[in-house]
Formats: structure tokens, sequence, C-alpha cells
């Protein structure tokens, strides 16, 4: 029998590897690793991440936007913790967004 997979831990290994001061995608995510549920998956995984020592703050939406915002504690503190890594953000947006994104299929190769 095969062995069930740790979807969350996969992408919480992924979500690790993101460098300080860069960002990723909830798809980008999704099909690095070929999760079938997709991007959604990958929302829950960082949804249930606190205490997992994950940088979730560093998964936003493929537009750009912190769509996670809300599961912080607060309604600015994702947006602090990437301000404090240098990533400006507008209106719940980053600023420049295809400069600092992380394409783990490229970073990692597939």
């Amino acid at each position: 029998m095969t062995p069930a997979r740790d979807y969350f831990g996969e992408v919480y290994d992924v979500v690790r590897l993101v460098p300080r001061g860069r960002v990723t995608t909830y798809g980008a995510i999704a099909r690095y690793l070929s999760l079938r549920a997709g991007a959604r998956m990958v929302g829950w995984a960082m949804n249930a991440s606190h205490g997992h020592d994950v940088p979730a703050h560093r998964v936003i939406n493929s537009r750009g936007v912190l769509s996670g915002k809300h599961f912080f504690g607060g309604p600015t503190i994702m947006q602090q913790l990437l301000e404090d890594e240098g990533i400006r953000v507008v209106d719940d947006r980053v600023v420049d967004f295809t400069t600092v994104f992380w394409d783990p299929s490229e970073e990692l190769g597939l």
C-alpha cells in the first residue's frame, strides 16, 4: 500500500524556500507540486500553517493581491511582514509583482 501524501507538508516545504523579499502564488505552488485541488489546496494549507514556521505572508494570489490577509490576526499584519522584507504594498496589492515573483517551477525545476 502506498503511504498517503502529506499535501500540507509538501506545500510548507516549498513555502519555506521562498526567499525573503520575494512572493509566490497559490497557483504557482500548486503547479509545482501537481496538486489536483490546485490553488485552493495551497490556500487551505496556508490557512492551517500558523505554528508550523512557514512564511505564509509570502504567498499571495495570482493578481498580486494579499487575499489571505484576514488569517494573520489583523488586517495589516500580512502587509507589514512583506514591507519589513522590502516589498511595497499599496491597496492590498504587491507593487512590481512580476519583479518580486518567485516561481518554484523555474527556481527549483520540475
